[in-house]
């Protein structure tokens, strides 16, 4: 079982496994850092499949504790089932790595190891994660909770500084090396494997500090038929049988009273647990980067540990954990809170495509006159449209049986009717111009989705009776004569005062786009004004106005909800489990991490909502949560697993005292009488 550490060298223990920890979390993050990117890039797969086997492999990552757990504390222990499935998680990287080799093997192949790769890793991960932190929790006897509560912060800054790390160096070791005539992707998920020998190296190494507690036998299996065994007589129970104060009490002519307790332990937090995924639904839903939610909870758990809490007892309140947990529900509701604020305003910049049987349409009057459009059947652009004149929006406009129809008035005298062959739910630009018999027009599609990256969209309507040719940054825009549109293109943000403009007959003109901003879409339409080629530039879709610093409150409030709920989660959870159960216990908060992604899929996926109004709803939702988890907390006991051994023992001193006192009772009485007394 390994020897017990004194109390004051607590510290040479746990420093292995913290350093453990580290290693594996590089090693995890390192390699799920590139994992999406190696689908796309290098297994060619399309983006719905990508996502969805990342999602499949993050599941089974948080569903696999409960796999570990039980190895733990019904067969080998922790530390051996931390060394055995630490082995199975460095296999899994070293075929994760062979499978990103292009010289081995076939597409079929690589994609094969890839995913057996995949799924090694799954296993080890998932099993040694319940087992580690539960681990260093054993390393404390149970009067040293507050050194064991500075180790679950020190334990949790390890997580996120192996993930900080390793998500800035895996993705450089990817692109910068190149191997095979490409990117190094065998390198990039090497190093993480590497990393997990390190982490199965120094668990090991610090073997001879440990203090061990032996697995208890299959737990789990007697758990599970103390439970079985209790309904049934529950079920079964006669009209004149006695109540019992708990439905597990009826499994008291089987099983020990000492398990049933213990049972009913985990049970009260197991039930308490119930509300908790809605917490991870809001935090797998945030959109900024791992890194920096990494790097911020390295900076706020010594904060709230040597300031804010101290702080708060001072002010004479108490802080208990199901009171911090709570809190950090308020925090990540008031982040969604903060979100949605922020979505709200930048959804103004959006143009939202049309509905089914309509189509958006904006107008450019290229004309000398002022112009009127009338679309039978509505009340859409019923004021004059001036020469040049930036559009007022894109107006929704009903089709008839695929085609739109337009009735085009000019003010000093003219009209035509139009009739155009559309798709639906797409926007379009119709451009008013002048020609030999008069005005007429042309249809031009537009694009009104936002650049993934961010950067602006540009393209070129020329006006001139000649070609025209421009440049802007990297990027060549050519177009004929005769309002002439040419296709959209991505620029880079930024100040364009001299870009050059050379006309078909080599006459050279110097042009002043202005500002091309982040998220725009842009329209410059070239005219001739006093000799010189004049660009008019129309904002199709706005340029992002919000600063991203409006999102600094909501990942502050998030991180501060993270550190108040996760990091007193873990400890909680240990705090709260018998010894023979506190790698179950784990893995039960675990799975609350499972069914959070699951909440996800069903709300995010399947509901279809606009993304500021998923943000209330899950902040809604959380804060409704909350309030029941906190009723549900006030109702709850906090037990002392150290006060309870000392009861167990106690009783267990009685029991066999009585025992004695009844047994030598019945001797005397048998020597009197010759007649047993009924014990």
């Amino acid at each position: 079982g390994g020897k017990r550490l004194d109390s004051g060298f607590w510290m040479f223990s746990i420093c292995f496994i913290v350093v453990n920890e580290f290693c594996e979390r590089f090693s995890y993050y390192g390699m799920k850092a590139l994992l999406t990117l190696y689908f796309l890039t290098y297994l060619k797969w399309d983006k719905d499949l990508s996502t969805a086997v990342y999602h499949a492999f993050s599941g089974l990552c948080y569903f696999t504790p409960i796999l570990g757990a039980f190895i733990a504390d019904s067969w080998l222990g922790k530390y051996k089932t931390i060394i055995y499935l630490s082995i199975v998680y460095v296999i899994g990287h070293v075929v994760k790595s062979v499978g990103a080799i292009p010289t081995v093997g076939s597409t079929e192949l690589h994609i094969a190891l890839s995913m057996s790769g995949l799924i090694l890793i799954a296993l080890g991960t998932g099993g040694i994660k319940p087992c580690v932190a539960a681990f260093g929790g054993d390393q404390f006897d149970e009067e040293h909770t507050t050194e064991r509560q500075k180790f679950f912060s020190i334990f949790y800054m390890s997580i996120n500084a192996g993930s900080f790390l390793s998500t800035i160096i895996t993705p450089i070791l990817r692109g910068d090396v190149k191997c095979f005539g490409g990117d190094c992707y065998a390198l990039a998920f090497g190093v993480p494997a590497a990393l997990m020998v390190v982490a199965l190296v120094v668990f090991i190494a610090g073997s001879s500090l440990y203090k061990r507690t032996p697995p208890q036998g299959n737990v789990l299996w007697e758990v599970c038929n103390c439970i079985g065994f209790a309904l049934k007589n529950r079920w079964n129970k006669s009209k004149h049988d006695p109540p019992k104060k708990h439905w597990l009490d009826w499994a008291e002519e089987k099983y020990s009273m000492r398990l049933i307790q213990e049972i009913k332990m985990v049970l009260r937090v197991l039930v308490l647990y119930i509300p908790l995924p809605m917490f991870w639904a809001l935090f797998d839903q945030q959109s900024f980067y791992r890194m920096l939610n990494a790097l911020l909870i390295l900076v706020f758990v010594p904060i709230f540990d040597l300031i804010i809490y101290p702080l708060v007892r001072l002010c004479g309140l108490k802080i208990t954990p199901l009171r911090k947990m709570a809190m950090g529900m308020v925090f990540a509701a008031l982040a969604f809170g903060a979100a949605t604020l922020v979505e709200v305003n930048v959804v103004k910049t959006v143009v939202n495509p049309a509905p089914a049987g309509k189509c958006l349409l904006q107008v450019v009057n290229l004309a000398k006159d002022d112009v009127s459009l009338k679309a039978p059947g509505t009340d859409l652009f019923l004021q004059s449209i001036k020469y040049l004149e930036d559009p007022p929006g894109y107006e929704t406009v009903p089709l008839s049986n695929g085609e739109l129809n337009l009735e085009v008035t000019v003010v000093n005298g003219g009209n035509f009717s139009a009739t155009q062959k559309v798709e639906e739910k797409k926007a379009y630009s119709v451009i008013i111009y002048p020609d030999a018999t008069g005005i007429t027009y042309t249809l031009v599609e537009d694009h009104i989705t936002k650049n993934e990256e961010g950067n602006p969209l540009l393209r070129f309507l020329n006006t001139q009776p000649e070609a025209l040719n421009v440049t802007v940054g990297d990027n060549n825009f050519y177009m004929s004569s005769g309002y002439n549109v040419t296709h959209n293109k991505t620029v880079q943000r930024g100040e364009y005062t001299d870009v050059t403009c050379i006309s078909n007959s080599g006459k050279t003109s110097k042009l002043n786009l202005g500002l091309l901003d982040f998220g725009a879409c842009y329209t410059v339409i070239l005219t001739e004004e006093a000799g010189k080629i004049v660009p008019h530039k129309i904002e199709d879709v706005k340029a992002n106005n919000v600063h991203i610093a409006y999102q600094i409150p909501q990942y502050i409030l998030i991180t501060a909800g993270e550190v108040m709920f996760s990091i007193t989660g873990l400890e909680f959870s240990y705090s709260q489990a018998p010894a023979n159960m506190k790698s179950v216990l784990q893995a039960g908060w675990l799975l609350t991490v499972a069914f959070g992604n699951v909440i996800v899929l069903i709300v995010a996926e399947g509901a279809g909502l606009e993304q500021w109004i998923e943000f209330l709803l899950f902040a809604c939702l959380l804060l409704g949560v909350c309030i029941i988890f906190s009723v549900m907390a006030h109702f709850y006991t906090y037990v002392d697993p150290e006060e309870m051994e000392k009861l167990y023992l106690e009783n267990s001193v009685r029991e066999e005292d009585d025992s004695d006192f009844k047994k030598k009772n019945n001797e005397i009485e048998l020597n009197k009488t010759g007649k047993s007394t009924k014990m």
